[in-house]
């Protein structure tokens, strides 16, 4: 494997052979928002080779204040559209694929049978497609992270690596747990959550969103945190240096 001038450093901590397998690695990321746009760009400059990026959404004013790709300039663009241009700026040898949409669950089906992924980073903040994808993510036995709320959340001390069985007091987390045991699945993927108690206050009730009765405040660090230990799990996995999870509360 050729050493790129970018990449040294990398090479430094992990050692050739680590890169050369994240470099021939693919990876799926749902969702580019304030979580899944800093997971992807962190894996592609990690050294992933081949990545999928999803999402159906726009640049709105509102994520200005969190969100990778959202400047005043960006406003109306296609969050996938910003991200592409990033990664592949990044590493214009990144094979990337594009799915433009919002995934329905045949959608999602026919996404993870389209080609060969290796892990799946999960950044959907809505609750029904985050089940569909993990659902159909579980079911094909593809290694999936999962991230769980960081709205209404400040300390980013408290964020952890879990099990979705052992993750506690955070509301999205719950009911995927709910909704999940109705499936049959009670344990089996890593998520990132805090236990953090949520500012009740940060709530507020929004009409017109598919799949979203509510929205919760953010601030500008905790999702991009979230990105990033999502896209830590990935990689450390990926290069087979075991994630160490938080043990049950």
């Amino acid at each position: 494997m050729e050493v790129l001038e970018w990449q040294e450093r990398s090479v430094l901590l992990l050692g050739k052979d680590r890169i050369e397998k994240l470099n021939k690695s693919g990876v799926l990321v749902v969702g580019l928002g304030g979580v899944g746009a800093y997971a992807a760009e962190n894996l592609c400059r990690a050294g992933v080779g081949r990545m999928t990026i999803a999402d159906g959404d726009v640049v709105m004013p509102s994520n200005i204040n969190r969100q990778l790709p959202a400047y005043h300039s960006s406003i109306g663009r296609n969050k996938t559209e910003m991200m592409a241009e990033r990664l592949m700026d990044i590493n214009p040898r990144l094979q990337l694929s594009i799915v433009n949409e919002y995934l329905d669950p045949d959608g999602m089906r026919r996404l993870l049978s389209s080609q060969s992924f290796d892990y799946v980073a999960d950044a959907i903040d809505t609750l029904s497609p985050k089940i569909y994808l993990i659902y159909e993510t579980l079911k094909r036995n593809i290694p999936l992270v999962s991230s769980m709320g960081a709205g209404g959340r400040m300390d980013p001390s408290q964020v952890q690596i879990s099990d979705i069985s052992q993750s506690y007091n955070c509301r999205l987390a719950y009911n995927i747990r709910k909704r999940l045991r109705r499936l049959g699945i009670i344990a089996g993927f890593k998520v990132i959550f805090s236990p953090e108690t949520a500012d009740r206050n940060s709530l507020q009730q929004v009409e017109g969103e598919a799949n979203k009765k509510s929205t919760v405040g953010t601030i500008s660090y905790m999702p991009p945190l979230y990105g990033c230990y999502l896209a830590s799990v990935v990689v450390r996995d990926l290069a087979d240096l075991g994630v160490r999870v938080s043990p049950a509360s």
